[in-house]
């Protein structure tokens, strides 16, 4: 039995098929960077010949993305490997932002839940869109960095994804500007696209009433899968949503007045 648990908990299926996309990795490297040679991708060789089973934990993310469908979560690898060269997403890390407009008050990396997954925190109330959004590139290479921040303590060992907090305190329906709305839909399919089954739970709190309104519409569209990692809560739930992920001691500063448990 694998020692990796994640890897121990694959079908005969998934395990078959994530071992084809393994041996065809020189391949994959090769139609996305022009050569076969090894590439580190959050900290793993995709080494073909390695007994390394993270890569296997990586690898089975794509699968699941694109139903086990062997074809398709290959170009899905590929091009993802050539967004990251195009993005330049390896040395996103090292970046400086303005932080008088990308900072803690709009998003950040805290702590871990229950499980010891990282925990990243959007906040949507106050924002003032046109300096967090009036750069529609910056704000989305800030938001990817923020993103390579939480998997970079993923060790694919004992975790295997993350928990996103989204908190619609003081958020408004009316007034997105058109930037706004720009940067939200290509950071959607961004993440979809190159993030797969990375999200454990998707934590949205302080949601108004429009917003639950909002979910209620939408929720017949979005396929089972994603809708059993979405919580929904509104302020007065706020307390033992929270805590039902993520110990009190492990909640950022700004919940400190919130939550009472």
């Amino acid at each position: 039995m694998s020692e990796n648990k994640f890897v121990a908990q694959f079908s005969v299926t998934e395990a078959v098929a994530v071992q084809q996309i393994k041996d065809a990795l020189p391949d994959i490297l090769t139609e996305a960077f022009g050569t076969s040679d090894v590439y580190t991708l959050w900290d793993v060789p995709l080494d073909k010949d390695s007994n390394d089973e993270r890569i296997k934990v990586i690898l089975i993310k794509f699968l699941k993305a694109r139903n086990m469908e062997i074809p398709v979560a290959k170009e899905m690898l590929i091009n993802m490997l050539k967004w990251r060269k195009k993005f330049s997403t390896d040395t996103i890390l090292d970046e400086n932002f303005d932080k008088s407009i990308y900072n803690d008050s709009i998003g950040l990396l805290y702590k871990t839940d229950h499980q010891g997954r990282p925990v990243t925190y959007n906040f949507y109330g106050g924002l003032d869109q046109n300096k967090v959004f009036g750069n529609v590139e910056t704000f989305i290479r800030w938001r990817v960095q923020l993103m390579e921040k939480g998997v970079k303590q993923i060790d694919f060992i004992n975790t295997d994804a993350m928990v996103q907090v989204h908190d619609y305190n003081g958020a408004s329906i009316w007034g997105r500007t058109a930037n706004t709305k720009e940067a939200t839909n290509l950071l959607i399919k961004l993440m979809q696209d190159n993030y797969p089954e990375f999200l454990s739970t998707k934590l949205f709190v302080n949601v108004p009433k429009w917003g639950s309104m909002i979910f209620k519409l939408l929720r017949p569209l979005l396929p089972e899968a994603t809708l059993n990692k979405f919580v929904i809560c509104s302020s007065d739930e706020l307390n033992t949503t929270l805590l039902a992920h993520i110990n009190k001691q492990d909640l950022p500063p700004i919940y400190a007045n919130s939550i009472t448990k």
